[in-house]
């Protein structure tokens, strides 16, 4: 059963953690039941940090780093998230619950009960399981609540969404892309108000080039923020999706990426009898270079041709600096996905995200071939990609203006 319950959360959560002793959290000063970090007046309590590390390591969420501080975070979200849903008046009811919790058991093929007992083998108490559910359960209510009138899909938007992905039409947009700094709170702040500010006031394209020269931070900002002409089924869904929904003039909701918010404006798009069929995934590189090393940088990448190059490139340097990867294009990382809409295969651009920096190469793109496409089923896809959209928006205004105290 506990392979059963690793495969659900490696499809639940989308979250990778490196399994560390749960009681790494019970290192800190005050004991297990200690407040960990306060939010809005709210604790976080060690004992929490430890079972929901537990939680997520019997889940079996394995690589990467961080899990105690990844732990906290998710737990500060869940209290924004729950404080959230009581001020707009929302309560998820026992039989909510139970059936969420039973729902979420039954991708494991157990029933609760089942499930729970799994849980309490290892050390985990049925109340962080209670916990977790009911946060989720919560936000999603609040968030079809507050922004479900403002994502519905129009039938012009599904017909844009079925030409893409069939193997008959397809689409190609101009956009102009203005980047604001967001590489500490400070900036985020302050980045995330002008892009609200901006996307008010802009309502043309000359306007868009005008504000991209004098605040963009993207080497576009040279051209007013002018991009050449992309497949849209290059693009990350999400973004995709925001796309189609413009008319040439308008400009997409800001979009939060690591280190950076992005605006996008709308010049043009044009439907075509596509060479290819729509992209379903994407092989990609990253070299990582010194952050303050831009001029190395671009020595490799005069070397390169393609990305088999940059296995030369690293040869006796330790594993981890070169990563190569193949994602579906839904899977991508937001900015890494927008670089490479720009890229063609074997180009390169520079990457800085997290502190680090690394040269982005894309190597290759897997075609999907085209199938019947069902109307509902891509207006329940644009509808929830839009609605996860204003989620996390919305999420990161609430982190913004809480307090959060750590002890």
């Amino acid at each position: 059963m506990k392979s059963t319950i690793r495969t659900i959360g490696a499809l639940l959560l989308g979250m990778t953690f490196l399994g560390v002793p749960a009681e790494t959290a019970l290192a800190q000063s005050g004991g297990a039941f200690a407040e960990r970090v306060q939010v809005n007046g709210r604790a976080v309590t060690n004992w929490e940090v430890s079972q929901r590390i537990a939680f997520m390591r019997l889940l079996g969420s394995g690589g990467g780093g961080g899990i105690e501080q990844q732990v906290v975070d998710m737990l500060i979200e869940d209290r924004l998230k729950l404080e959230a849903a009581d001020r707009a008046g929302l309560r998820i009811t026992e039989e909510e619950l139970a059936a969420g919790k039973a729902e979420f058991a039954s991708r494991a093929e157990l029933t609760t009960e089942q499930f729970v007992q799994e849980l309490r083998g290892a050390g985990v108490a049925e109340e962080t399981f209670t916990d977790f559910v009911e946060a989720g359960l919560a936000w999603r209510a609040l968030v079809r609540a507050r922004f479900g009138p403002r994502a519905q899909i129009t039938e012009a938007e599904i017909d844009r969404a079925m030409a893409l992905s069939s193997r008959t039409g397809a689409a190609r947009v101009l956009l102009s892309e203005l980047v604001l700094r967001a590489d500490t709170p400070e900036f985020a702040a302050q980045s995330k108000a002008l892009a609200e500010q901006l996307l008010r006031q802009i309502t043309t394209p000359a306007g868009f080039a005008a504000a991209a020269r004098e605040y963009s931070v993207s080497s576009t900002r040279e051209t007013g923020g002018r991009l050449d002409w992309l497949d849209l089924a290059n693009l990350p869904p999400q973004i995709a999706s925001q796309i189609l929904a413009l008319a040439p003039g308008q400009m997409a909701e800001p979009i939060e990426v690591p280190n950076a918010i992005i605006l996008f404006q709308l010049r043009a798009l044009e439907e075509t009898t596509p060479k290819a069929a729509e992209t379903l995934s994407v092989d990609y590189a990253r070299f990582f270079v010194a952050p303050d090393s831009r001029a190395s940088a671009q020595e490799i990448i005069a070397r390169l041709d393609s990305c088999d190059d940059l296995y030369g490139v690293a040869k006796g340097l330790p594993e981890e600096q070169l990563q190569r990867q193949t994602l579906a294009v839904a899977d991508l990382p937001q900015d890494i996905g927008i670089e490479l809409a720009k890229l063609d295969e074997g180009e390169t651009t520079i990457l800085t995200r997290d502190a680090s920096q690394s040269i982005l190469m894309l190597c290759g793109r897997t075609p999907e071939l085209g199938e019947g496409v069902d109307r509902e089923a891509v207006r329940a896809r644009l509808f929830n990609q839009r609605l996860s959209s204003y989620a996390d928006s919305f999420l990161a205004e609430l982190k913004a203006d809480a307090i959060i105290l750590s002890q």
